[in-house]
């Protein structure tokens, strides 16, 4: 019997497992890949250079799938920042069924979506921060624990404590994210109170991923260990592939200590850099975002290949080991 969530259900999806929003890697062939396979694929906004390149590519994805799919928006302190109200009126025109939120004060920007009736994610890296996007009015929110890849926040609240603790918290439904890879994984986040997955490394290791199959091939090779923290300093912790790049910035950090300035990295962690790691294929060209979930990435298949493996897995394990205890 298929997995049935509010997740499925507000969303009209077959299998409770969103593919988060990835920079450089969610285009229109993994999103709609995703959404073809019964999941949720996710276009990644600010990738695509302007605005009227996210129109483009909505409209290559909604060529590839005729699913639901959902843009990510991510709102950045930034001295010039991108367009932002922008590329949401592009979300806003080309009728996009989803948005998925994450960063600093997205209330203007929430309220624009709902006018629009636009079913609204907001990512979070604590409770209270769950909380003020609860009453700012979205519909569901992706609650990111330590073992995310990306910026999990500076609390350290590892899954097992912060979904519990979600679950007994919000009146709104939350999806699971950080860490997840596989059928385990899913029934886990459900017996914790989330409603699905929301998978981000995972889906870089997959065949339609649009990155090189050397990147995909460290996702396999290494293990939970080969991540690493940057940016402590500065607040704005961000788990990385922990490799020559990434560990010159901890050293420099470590070096400086109090007296550290983005200025004394800012070259080694340009998104360009990032870019051309997923282009390129050279794993030490720059750093990129990867989770701890490599422990569990042993091949790259198709997304359908996946989405299909992970909820027979789950479907497995509530059939003839949960249940089974229960009766017993």
């Amino acid at each position: 019997m298929p997995i049935q969530t509010q997740l499925t259900r507000l969303l009209g999806i077959r299998h409770p497992i969103i593919q988060g929003g990835m920079q450089w890697v969610g285009r229109a062939s993994l999103a709609s890949a995703v959404s073809n396979a019964g999941g949720l694929g996710i276009l990644t906004g600010l990738t695509q250079p302007t605005p009227e390149d996210l129109r483009e590519e909505i409209q290559k994805c909604r060529q590839l799938t005729d699913q639901p799919f959902g843009v990510n928006l991510t709102f950045l302190p930034s001295i010039t920042p991108p367009p932002y109200k922008e590329y949401a009126k592009v979300v806003i025109e080309e009728k996009v069924p989803v948005v998925e939120t994450a960063g600093n004060n997205p209330g203007e920007f929430i309220k624009m979506f709902k006018e629009a009736n636009i079913f609204t994610i907001h990512k979070c890296v604590a409770v209270r921060h769950a909380l003020t996007a609860q009453r700012l009015g979205v519909d569901m929110v992706s609650m990111d624990g330590f073992e995310c890849a990306g910026h999990p926040g500076n609390d350290d609240i590892t899954n097992l404590i912060l979904l519990s603790k979600t679950s007994k918290t919000l009146n709104i439904p939350f999806v699971a994210s950080g860490g997840f890879g596989n059928g385990q994984g899913l029934v886990a986040a459900l017996a914790l109170g989330a409603q699905g997955i929301n998978m981000g490394t995972r889906f870089v290791a997959t065949k339609e991923a649009p990155v090189h199959d050397n990147i995909k091939q460290a996702l396999v090779n290494s293990d939970e260990r080969n991540t690493t923290l940057i940016f402590r300093p500065f607040r704005n912790t961000s788990r990385v592939f922990k490799n020559k790049v990434a560990l010159e910035v901890n050293a420099i950090e470590k070096a400086k200590k109090e007296d550290v300035v983005f200025e004394d990295i800012r070259e080694l962690v340009s998104g360009e850099r990032g870019r051309t790691v997923f282009e390129v294929g050279d794993q030490d060209a720059g750093v990129w975002t990867a989770g701890p979930v490599m422990g569990l990435i042993d091949d790259v298949p198709t997304c359908q290949m996946l989405l299909d493996r992970i909820v027979s897995e789950a479907e497995q394990i509530i059939q003839d080991k949960l249940l089974t205890t229960i009766v017993k």
